[in-house]
């Protein structure tokens, strides 16, 4: 592979190399270098200073390096240049002992996705991000246009989602179909599911692809959750489903099932369940997170599953009868602010949790969960997610599965990080409440 990599460097032109990671939040980070040094930093990988980056490692342990994944290679598009080209390659982080380095994200999930393999399954995502485009005014968020829900909109919306789909297939991303979602100005791309750890890759490359094509349209991409009050917020729907390692087939079908779900599928899914409050501060990362989780948006509060209702958590979406391997289920909450390898390695350990302890999965709830008073939710038991980041971070400390898969290192600066944030934003003063209480 290496040998390969080479030679498509060289037939491409490539004079630099962006050499990308992710921080603990989910940022993509990157040290660029000369096409000359590709064969050492392909052999040996690169240094650079841990401690620059926020909650990765202290002064005094702060150097680490960056080992490529020969496979990530892509020219990046919009970077062409006829003095040469550049090209990226999505890396790995490792301490100078040559142990992978704790605190990687990537490493995160990929440690669970080994636990998955050795129980004979392949983890497979398909997510769903949306994200808003406004025009580059620094005064006020205004949206690019006013279109509705798989509306064209305005040809310039139209023509930056083909540019978009265009860089990303050239970086080697299968683009299903992109439209314009139920807020003026917001736009939605999907791409073809894969397994998790390249599907997390994939994630990052389109959230730096939308962001570059729009600012070469002179506009401003935001995957922010909720931008603009009263707008419908931006979430980030993912698709899921257990593949056999040694069938190649789908583990969540079963023909035999009112759902054509397997037992897998169910105790896979009361598992997420099971955990869904641990795993938010990770899904929802922000304190604007959860100014997107209310009632009347579209966004799930409640925590049920169901086939055809979209006010539940969890959905089982319908597939062909004739493709049995497209059996999967669709968790709602997560939002494209996240990590995408935190958040596939949250779900996933949660998943196999319910596989492993054979949890039983309550029955479905139909009906729309927005019209049930508090009376009917108690009753049949549903409970609510957390309703601010405070309260997902609370809920994130009491898991212990949580932090196993997060692992030590990560697991207490991630929630270090989150309650400083948490405690910057308690202390600000909102136009709201001086409007509110000015007068008092």
């Amino acid at each position: 592979m290496i040998k390969e990599v080479l030679e498509k460097a060289k037939k491409d032109k490539v004079m630099f190399l962006n050499l990308q990671f992710t921080d603990m939040m989910g940022s993509l980070k990157q040290v660029t270098a000369p096409i000359k040094n590709l064969p050492d930093i392909l052999k040996s990988g690169a240094w650079f200073d841990g401690s620059s980056i926020e909650g990765f490692a202290r002064i005094h342990e702060s150097d680490l390096y960056l080992k490529p994944a020969p496979d990530s290679y892509a020219v990046i598009p919009w970077l062409n240049s006829p003095e040469g080209n550049t090209a990226r390659l999505i890396c790995d982080i490792y301490k100078p002992d040559g142990n992978p380095f704790q605190g990687d994200p990537r490493f995160i999930l990929k440690t669970i996705l080994k636990k998955a393999r050795k129980m004979g399954y392949v983890y497979n995502t398909g997510p769903e991000p949306e994200f808003f485009l406004f025009r580059n005014d620094s005064v006020t968020l205004t949206p690019v246009d006013n279109g509705g829900y798989f509306d064209l909109a305005t040809d310039e919306a139209h023509t930056i989602r083909k540019d978009i789909t265009a860089a990303l297939e050239t970086l080697g991303i299968e683009v299903e179909a992109s439209h314009h979602e139920v807020s003026p100005g917001q736009h939605e791309i999907d791409f073809r599911y894969d397994d998790a750890l390249t599907t997390a890759d994939r994630l990052l490359t389109l959230r730096v692809t939308v962001k570059s094509i729009a600012q070469r349209h002179g506009l401003r991409a935001s995957f922010m959750p909720k931008p603009v009050m009263n707008l419908a917020g931006s979430g980030m729907h993912v698709h899921q489903s257990l593949f056999s390692t040694k069938l190649k087939k789908n583990v969540f079908f079963s023909p035999n099932d009112e759902y054509n779900l397997s037992k897998t599928a169910y105790n896979f899914i009361a598992g997420q369940l099971k955990h869904i409050k641990g795993m938010m501060a990770i899904l929802c990362p922000t304190v604007n997170s959860y100014k997107r989780l209310v009632t009347g948006f579209e966004a799930p509060v409640y925590i049920a599953w169901a086939r055809i209702n979209r006010s539940a958590l969890i959905r089982v979406p319908h597939w062909f009868e004739d493709k049995p391997n497209t059996a999967r289920m669709e968790l709602r909450c997560p939002d494209p602010a996240c990590n995408p390898y935190l958040a596939f390695a949250v779900m996933l350990a949660a998943g196999l949790d319910g596989i492993e302890h054979k949890i039983e999965l309550p029955a479905p709830v139909e009906e729309d969960l927005y019209k049930f008073d508090e009376a009917k939710l108690l009753s049949r038991k549903i409970e609510t997610l957390p309703s601010s980041l405070f309260e997902a971070i609370y809920e994130l400390k009491k898991n212990k599965l949580m932090q196993e898969v997060l692992g030590d290192h990560l697991y207490k600066k991630y929630i270090n990080i989150k309650t400083r944030e948490w405690n910057e934003f308690k202390m600000q003063v909102t136009k709201w409440e001086v409007e509110k209480y000015i007068d008092i």
